[in-house]
């Protein structure tokens, strides 16, 4: 059902270029009116920052395999995004992940033995170049405000997403993830729709922690995580009943 980008560059970026007050002296940022490349995504990841957010309007899930990653669900298809129409444009209000505002741009290393984090974006965005409307990224050689918001925003998400590692580690280092399974009966239908290929936390698990285990969790604050995660299952059957009504449930089972 769903799996973490296996690419080269991170899920939606094409291309990366380090941004410079050189090279892109005169370039301006615009918005993105629409995002086309997000209306085939039916997974996005999510930090936990999100997860209260969210957890409201997507089932967040966990990606399979020894280095899970959350997920919001969109779609439960490949290809699949109940939320956006063709035109790139979201078809309801709903929460937009911030791997999603954050887009062009994200914090990389110019070099892999690097210990600094520079400013990057894909140019083929179509969101920054030598455009007569939009902000100017740089005057007289310096940062405009347009890229210190800018900045700080993919230094943010950055953060969060250190926040989300130490959470995913305290969910294996408590053995507390399992396989997940969702199987939908749709009514006259012969075959169920049977989806798998994510993690979920196992509440049997959850339920069995010592009270020393579960105190720190709680003190933490990463149950209200757990439990914003494990309420957000609740909208799986939903997800399926928009995909159907919108004609984008394969015929065969998933």
């Amino acid at each position: 059902m769903s799996s973490a980008p296996q690419n080269n560059f991170p899920l939606f970026f094409k291309d990366l270029v380090p941004l410079s007050s050189i090279d892109h002296a005169t370039w301006k940022t615009r918005p993105i009116e629409s995002a086309p490349w997000l209306a085939a995504q039916h997974a996005v990841p999510v930090t936990v920052d999100e997860f209260t957010s969210a957890q409201r309007f997507f089932p967040i899930i966990f990606s399979s395999g020894p280095n899970p990653v959350p997920l919001a669900l969109m779609g439960l298809n490949e290809g699949v995004n109940v939320f956006m129409g063709e035109d790139g444009k979201f078809s309801e209000q709903a929460y937009i992940p911030a791997y999603v505002r954050r887009y062009p741009f994200m914090l990389a290393k110019l070099t892999p033995d690097s210990a600094d984090l520079s400013v990057c974006f894909d140019p083929t965005a179509g969101a920054i170049g030598e455009f007569e409307d939009g902000e100017a990224l740089f005057e007289d050689g310096q940062q405009t405000e347009a890229t210190k918001r800018i900045l700080g925003f993919c230094e943010q998400f950055e953060q969060a997403g250190q926040r989300t590692e130490a959470f995913i580690k305290e969910l294996i280092d408590n053995d507390l993830l399992m396989e997940g399974e969702m199987t939908i009966q749709p009514e006259g239908d012969k075959a169920p729709f049977i989806y798998r290929g994510f993690q979920m936390v196992n509440e049997e698990k959850l339920r069995d922690l010592r009270g020393d285990k579960l105190r720190k969790m709680n003190s933490s604050g990463l149950l209200v995580l757990v439990h914003a995660h494990l309420m957000s299952l609740s909208l799986l059957r939903e997800l399926f009943g928009r995909q159907s009504a919108q004609g984008k449930v394969p015929v065969a089972a998933a």
